[in-house]
């Protein structure tokens, strides 16, 4: 069990070094990961982590920059949106389809990766994490494919399978269920309500006034692991990469 300040990515003290993939996980995720990789390297799949465990401070970094139009902002179909448009609110909106709440990243706990294929890659290709390079025919679609049959057993699912109206599918997404579902689990709202009342991160006023709804929108919202499959049951009208 995490405690709060492991849940809120205030605290590294349950993580572990993994430099065969050159990131920060929980030990038990560090442990199984390694063994999935093996299983795909036998697969000639040479699983590669973009991302693995996110700090506080470096969520709010990313927050700050997006909310101040220094990174992009996307729509749910992945068009840029013009910050100078939007309202702080509808901001903070565009910031939660694509980018975790500083405090509740499910990167805080070391139980995700962002993976990729680095022996799919061409040369010169830069990586995105986008949807279309996991589908059929996409230069991640082997690896997407091969996830889908053997990562369930290692104990990992895609939390964002599916298009709840929350956070948009993210296949390259891993979770590692047995660290990642009793980390969910003891995340309160009132947990999460203390954390970004002392952080120093954009938009903070807006967010606590909203905080109910986006906890559930954007927090408890993810796809289960389900027995037998690794991205559980999408909701009906709800696959990856349908519209809300």
């Amino acid at each position: 069990m995490l405690n709060e300040l492991e849940l809120t990515g205030r605290a590294r003290t349950h993580l572990a070094e993994v430099a065969e993939l050159g990131c920060l996980l929980h030990r038990e995720t560090a442990e199984r990961i390694l063994e999935l990789r093996d299983a795909a390297r036998a697969s000639g799949i040479e699983l590669a982590a973009v991302s693995g465990h996110r700090g506080l401070a470096q969520q709010i970094a990313i927050w700050n920059a997006k909310l101040r139009g220094e990174r992009r902002l996307l729509d749910r179909r992945g068009r840029v949106l013009d910050r100078g448009a939007l309202s702080e609110r509808q901001a903070v909106d565009a910031v939660l389809v694509w980018s975790a709440l500083p405090g509740a990243s499910r990167h805080h706990w070391g139980s995700e990766l962002d993976v990729i294929d680095r022996a799919a890659l061409p040369a010169g290709y830069r990586v995105a994490l986008e949807a279309p390079e996991f589908a059929p025919g996409g230069v991640f679609a082997r690896l997407a494919a091969w996830l889908d049959e053997h990562a369930r057993r290692f104990g990992f699912f895609r939390p964002y399978a599916c298009d709840r109206g929350g956070v948009m599918p993210e296949p390259w997404h891993l979770s590692y269920a047995p660290v990642a579902v009793p980390a969910l689990r003891a995340l309160s709202l009132e947990l999460l309500a203390e954390t970004i009342a002392a952080a120093s991160m954009d938009a903070r006023e807006q967010v606590l006034a909203r905080l109910p709804e986006i906890y559930e929108r954007y927090v408890v919202a993810v796809d289960p692991p389900a027995e037998g499959s690794l991205t559980g049951a999408c909701p009906p009208g709800r696959g990856a990469g349908s519209e809300p």
